[in-house]
């Protein structure tokens, strides 16, 4: 078995696919310290820059007091305290839903929705640039799966008419990223909530990297293209990146949150997230709702490195949120020049196959409202440097 497995791995190497883990010494923020040294981020998910809020903390340290450190078992034993519940009911009430339900993981939520919904003579049906955990939650259920080019609408309306042909009576489940975590581009989905309204589908939206940052008040892709519970039956957010902290929640009518309590094994058999975290997630809602400026800085910031990098001769996507993707090819390249970048001080990923589409390999920069317009300077610059020796 080790001798397979090392050649594998030797393999990935020479392929320029080998993974490697950095040590984070230090909270999140854009100035972290990683292996030692102190770094510019342009990686992390914390596009609101409140992963490490005093708020935040202090929510957590009473919290701790209150419940300790620990839930003890699962919500449907003894593990739901109080504030998972009131958690779950200004989350419903923040997205416009009827009800909510907190997961550990997005992974965790997406298995739910899937397992919970549809089976063997049902039908899933995906935007090819979903996220692997939308791909696995598919892969995982009995039901037909079925993959639609990354954005074309006329291609799904041709999968949702074949399979009411076949099946009539079968359920069409529509999963699609809200905003897609390697490209930054969006989802249309008043296109998507117009083609299940035609065909009968059920939408649902996984908002992991919008919610928090699109929509007047933060509540994401949803209200940012004002789109109900009725439109978006099925909505899902991860509350680790623009939220700051940790876990996810599942939202919308109360027959589907009931479902997937009584019938989501991913829900059931699994140990409730600590009471802390949920109380962490209550105080990092308020501050999105009062505390606008953060939202509108990060736009702010992403027209600015959007219009600096107009001078650099890449291939920057098309992109207004903060995942901002440079597209390179190679993969060796492409972490070639994220390490040059991390020698400078500099920490921004290296995006490699499976997790994006064989010769696409491409630098993640991410933006948080907590940079500045001299950190993207900076980063700029070094680019500039790096793209001129290639």
């Amino acid at each position: 078995m080790h001798d397979d497995l090392k050649a594998e791995l030797e393999q990935r190497r020479q392929q320029g696919l080998y993974r490697q883990r950095l040590i984070t010494q230090s909270a999140q923020g854009v100035h972290p310290r990683i292996n030692g040294r102190e770094v510019l981020s342009f990686c992390s998910n914390d596009y609101l820059g409140l992963a490490n809020h005093p708020a935040l903390k202090q929510a957590m340290i009473d919290a701790i007091q209150t419940y300790g450190v620990g839930s003890g078992s699962a919500h449907l034993v003894n593990g739901h305290s109080q504030l998972h519940h009131d958690c779950e009911q200004r989350l419903a009430e923040f997205t416009g839903r009827d009800r909510a339900l907190l997961f550990s993981t997005g992974y965790m939520a997406n298995l739910a929705i899937t397992s919970a919904l549809v089976g063997r003579n049902d039908f899933i049906l995906q935007d090819k640039l979903n996220h692997a955990s939308l791909i696995d939650a598919a892969r995982v259920v009995d039901a037909k799966f079925l993959r639609f080019r990354h954005l074309d609408l006329d291609q799904l309306q041709q999968q949702l008419a074949a399979s009411n042909e076949q099946k009539p009576a079968a359920r069409r489940l529509v999963m699609t990223d809200a905003v897609f975590s390697m490209d930054g581009d969006k989802a249309d989905i008043q296109g998507l909530a117009q083609l299940c309204r035609e065909y009968g589908g059920w939408l649902m939206i996984d908002d992991a990297h919008g919610f928090g940052v699109l929509g007047e008040h933060g509540a994401g892709l949803c209200e940012e293209q004002g789109l109900d519970q009725q439109q978006v039956p099925i909505l899902m957010a991860t509350l680790g990146k623009a939220v700051g902290v940790s876990g996810a929640f599942v939202a919308g009518s109360e027959e589907l949150i009931e479902t997937l309590v009584q019938q989501a094994r991913s829900y059931i058999y699994t140990t409730a997230s600590p009471p802390s975290l949920a109380a962490a997630v209550l105080r990092s809602i308020e501050i999105i709702e009062d505390e606008a400026w953060r939202r509108e800085k990060l736009q702010q910031l992403i027209a600015y490195f959007r219009q600096q990098m107009l001078a650099l001769e890449c291939q920057l996507l098309p992109s207004d949120t903060a995942i901002q993707p440079i597209v390179i090819g190679d993969n060796q390249q492409t972490l070639d020049i994220s390490r040059q970048l991390l020698e400078q001080g500099i920490h921004v990923t290296a995006i490699r196959p499976p997790t994006v589409a064989p010769g696409s390999a491409r630098l993640r920069i991410t933006l948080s409202a907590a940079h500045e317009t001299t950190d993207i300077d900076r980063l700029v610059k070094a680019l500039a440097g790096l793209f001129r020796q290639d």
